[in-house]
């Protein structure tokens, strides 16, 4: 999902520019059929690939970020968050006594 919304907004600014794939892969020292993949959302991009591809583009990496979906904030109630919070405090010979006594309980249920 993000790599489809990221390659959006990049085919977005690069047709604002006027660049076809194939301009905007030579400005960036990629290939064509690349940059097809990535507009896509067909390739995982790399943080280096798209510096080169936004540096073609003269904009700012930040900018395809913008208007990202955020995930939710954990709520309160984030049990496991708070387990592990707790636990990870702990000296290891500890943790591993919880852990013990967590497997038991689990097998209760």
């Amino acid at each position: 999902m993000i790599t489809q919304t990221i390659g959006r907004k990049l085919r977005q600014y690069r047709q604002k520019q006027g660049y076809s794939q194939e301009a905007l892969a030579d400005r960036a020292g990629l290939h064509p059929t690349y940059i097809g993949q990535v507009e896509r959302g067909e390739k995982n991009i790399t943080v280096e690939t798209l510096g080169k591809i936004t540096a073609a583009l003269e904009i700012p990496i930040t900018a395809v970020f913008e208007e990202l979906p955020q995930p939710a904030a954990p709520s309160e109630e984030n049990y496991p968050l708070k387990a592990y919070q707790i636990l990870a405090t702990l000296p290891e010979r500890e943790q591993a006594k919880l852990y013990t006594i967590l497997a038991q309980i689990r097998t209760l249920f």
